[in-house]
């Protein structure tokens, strides 16, 4: 944005008209004014040239049309067409026109300041033009006659807007064009002449608007909203905005832009005044003038969005809901904070609806008690009992009435003078009082490695549907697993490498304010990032890197620093989904498209690499959560579904031996379960029930973990990669071992692992793969699903690290 002259503290909207004049000519720049052309003698603003108002000049001599994407304006390119004469030669040719540019040059005869009335065969004044014809002859034998001299001007036109010279001598002056007009409206019955001369179109033409007559704050508001609009890459047509001016402002006589009546008829001038309006408005806007009203613009506080107070009823109570709100507004910095505030107004204003069933309405607050918050709960539960409100918005209504009135206690409202001041202890919601949540379904949001081929199969549709920008940010979420903001705002120069070379992605956590992020990525995913850094650079090469951003809006951005949105993004992502096929699943069963949006590309991301056995402390690392409670709930399998699991990977159990351990036991007795649990621990590549280890919690074993030599080890087929990948460890320190010629003997032999030890872990190994093998291909990837789900959930490794899996192959032609 060009940089203010003055940076004046706002004076609220409630200030005088020269108040708030003075503060936004403040505002607005030097630099902005230049550019668009501003005379502020005469009024004008004639931004040719402008990249968002104005445009080239039409290449027509005599014409100051703009050109909009041709190579003339519309009307010399109507007459060209009509001429059948070459581009070439027509664009020499002076546009010639009776009514084209009336009384914008002075006369021809020296000295003359009065203007011509024909810019062709006669380019003199009305006078002269007269003193012509009398003198005969040809214009220069009429200009070198030394009889002719030169007139003084008649002065401005007295129609306010126009900014041409009067032509007439007698009468109201006026210029040529209002000169003709002015006879045909006298003879209009009623025809007040005054208010014409103060509302009639200046007659500017091109890309010129006249602001001549318009009251100074007008203007004011006028030129800050036509700069805020420019700072934002909207275009502006001249044509337009002064049709707005001459048709709508002028005409009300309002002295300010917010008195100024909508248009009724014209859609895009209503736009146009709308937003021009809102940005001289929001200028001027304070928190302190926004505190007194009930409904608040969330610009004046740095947010977008508003917040209605005017459902909450009892004035304490609704006071009490502003405090709050100014300081939650005053801590959070996130796009979903005016709607997460809204929400707690919610739930406040269901309080005071509760309130209202009082005798007094609520507004005594020293007769409330603990009843009046029983009441509340009550009516909260009536409402979800008959389907008036779901049990998740009771719950969220219940905690966020709350938090409202815990923190007004914690900031001190009770004290004496403020809202809550006498209000009695037992009027408060406890965390009893809030009702328990449901446990959560037992699928998660993560989408099936099936759904995620077929999207990435349609993403050229979705690329023709929108952009290639929109198509890059779905496959970025798909490969990095960041939220869909954090992807939409991804600086140009977002791409660096590590000590080795391998490509980290640098981006900004926006959510909880950590700036500068680190996420190691693929290098197709590097690839994708490094193609449109390329394309950025060729869209605006007149930019410095460092101001770009790398998914660049295709509207208002004539700057390349303004990011698509990821609300667009999820919008358009929605119709997209809606206009694909149905996503059926390799059981034949349809997965619901309502379950697809941006988010679950980053529980997906998360899933797959839990699938893959990342550790959750690693996890949450790549998904950048201080939590690993918050990690979880991106992946956890619910208890129903690991029950299911463990009961099927029980029933391929295994002694050291390799033999099978209750092979006949189809299901679980929960006692069973229970006990076994207690009296055993993890290890390894299985469970120890060796009575000391487990009194130790698995860290007192007497044989130092040598647990196929132990007959209180039992594995199950879920252990089936660790035991296979610490076999092949084995046999390569054993190879290392005899290859070394700096150890001594004794050293050695006391490394060396075991040959016993490597013929019992091959002997169990074959033995689960050969019952596994004896299973029906249906038994053996329903046992697989289970051990999966068993591995994901093991969080204690003793020993050995835990075995990552492979990632699934969403995309053949490059990992995920």
């Amino acid at each position: 944005m060009l940089t203010p002259v003055v940076t004046a503290p706002a004076p609220g909207t409630d200030a005088s008209d020269a108040e708030l004049t003075a503060f936004l000519w403040s505002m607005i720049s030097e630099d902005f004014l230049t550019e668009a052309g501003w005379n502020a003698e005469r009024r004008i603003l004639t931004p040719t040239g402008h990249p968002t108002m104005g445009g080239r000049r039409c290449p027509v001599p005599n014409c100051e049309s703009p050109v909009r994407g041709k190579k003339m304006c519309s009307t010399c390119s109507s007459r060209h067409r009509n001429s059948g004469i070459p581009v070439e030669e027509f664009v020499r040719l002076p546009r010639i026109s009776r009514h084209l540019h009336l009384g914008t040059e002075n006369c021809r005869v020296p000295g003359c300041e009065r203007p011509w009335i024909n810019s062709g065969s006669d380019p003199v004044c009305r006078s002269h033009r007269w003193q012509r014809i009398k003198h005969g002859g040809t214009l220069e034998e009429f200009l070198a006659d030394p009889a002719v001299k030169g007139l003084p001007g008649l002065g401005d036109c007295a129609v306010a807007a126009c900014n041409r010279q009067a032509v007439n001598e007698t009468g109201t002056r006026l210029c040529h064009p209002h000169g003709k007009r002015l006879p045909t409206l006298r003879r209009e019955p009623a025809f007040d002449e005054e208010n014409w001369l103060a509302t009639a179109p200046s007659g500017s033409f091109g890309v010129e608007i006249s602001f001549r007559g318009l009251p100074e704050l007008v203007v004011a508001q006028l030129l800050f909203g036509l700069q805020h609009r420019c700072h934002r890459g909207a275009r502006t047509e001249a044509g337009n905005f002064r049709a707005l001016i001459d048709k709508t402002i002028r005409p009300s006589g309002a002295r300010r832009l917010e008195d100024v009546p909508d248009p009724v008829a014209n859609e895009d001038a209503l736009i146009l005044l709308n937003r021009t309006r809102v940005y001289a408005i929001r200028a001027v806007k304070t928190p302190e003038g926004e505190y007194a009203k009930d409904e608040w613009d969330l610009v004046a506080f740095g947010h977008r969005g508003t917040l209605v107070f005017t459902v909450i009823h009892q004035p304490w109570l609704r006071e009490t809901a502003k405090r709050w709100a100014r300081d939650y507004l005053s801590r959070v910095r996130s796009k979903s904070s005016a709607s997460h505030a809204q929400q707690h107004l919610h739930g406040v204003a269901k309080l005071s609806d509760a309130l209202r069933a009082r005798p007094d309405r609520g507004t005594d607050k020293a007769a409330l008690a603990r009843a009046d918050v029983e009441n509340f709960l009550n009516r909260m539960s009536f409402l979800d009992a008959n389907g008036r409100i779901t049990t998740n918005t009771r719950i969220a209504y219940v905690r966020m009435a709350r938090n409202v009135l815990k923190q007004g206690r914690a900031m001190g409202l009770t004290r004496t003078g403020g809202p809550m001041a006498g209000l009695p202890d037992d009027f408060v919601i406890t965390r009893l009082d809030v009702p328990k949540a449901p446990e959560p379904s037992e699928e998660g949001q993560d989408l099936p490695p099936e759904v995620m081929r077929q999207l990435c199969a349609h993403l050229d549709e979705f690329e023709a549907m929108t952009c290639y920008e929109m198509r890059l940010s779905v496959e970025l979420l798909m490969d990095t697993g960041r939220r869909p903001e954090e992807v939409c705002r991804l600086d140009l120069n977002c791409l660096t490498r590590d000590s080795q070379g391998k490509p980290v992605l640098l981006y900004n956590n926006w959510k909880e304010q950590r700036i500068g992020r680190q996420l190691p990525v693929h290098e197709p995913t590097a690839k994708l990032i490094i193609e449109q850094q390329q394309r950025v650079r060729e869209r605006f090469p007149d930019r410095a890197p460092s101001q770009l951003v790398l998914l660049p809006s295709q509207n208002l951005n004539l700057r390349g620093d303004r990011s698509i949105d990821s609300n667009h993004l999820s919008g358009m992502h929605r119709e997209w989904v809606e206009s694909l096929p149905d996503f059926v699943l390799d059981d034949g069963t349809v997965f619901d498209k309502e379950k697809i949006f941006p988010y679950a590309y980053r529980h997906s991301f998360a899933q797959r690499h839990a699938d893959a056995g990342v550790p959750v402390d690693v996890l949450a690392e790549l998904m950048d959560h201080d939590n690993y409670q918050t990690t979880r709930t991106y992946y956890r399998v619910k208890e129903v579904r690991l029950r299911e699991a463990v009961e099927r990977v029980t029933q391929m159990q295994f002694d050291r031996h390799g033999a099978r351990i209750w092979g006949a036991v189809t299901s679980v007795l929960d006692a069973e379960r229970t006990r076994r649990a207690v009296g055993a621990v993890v290890v390894p590549f299985g469970t120890c029930s060796e009575p000391s280890n487990v009194a130790a919690g698995g860290g007192a074993c007497p044989l130092r973990f040598r647990c196929v030599g132990c007959d209180h080890f039992s594995t199950d087929v879920s252990y089936l990669p660790d035991l296979r990948s610490y076999l092949d460890d084995l046999l390569r320190q054993r190879e290392r071992l005899r290859a070394m010629t700096e150890a001594e003997d004794w050293a050695r032999a006391e490394a060396m692992p075991s040959e016993a030890e490597i013929t019992r872990i091959r002997r169990l190994i074959q033995r689960v793969t050969e019952d596994i093998e004896s299973l029906t291909e249906a038994e053996r990837a329903e046992i697989e699903r289970a051990s999966q789900a068993v591995r994901q959930m093991r969080q204690t490794f003793l020993g050995m690290p835990r075995i990552r899996q492979p990632l699934p192959d969403l995309r053949p032609e490059r990992p995920a």
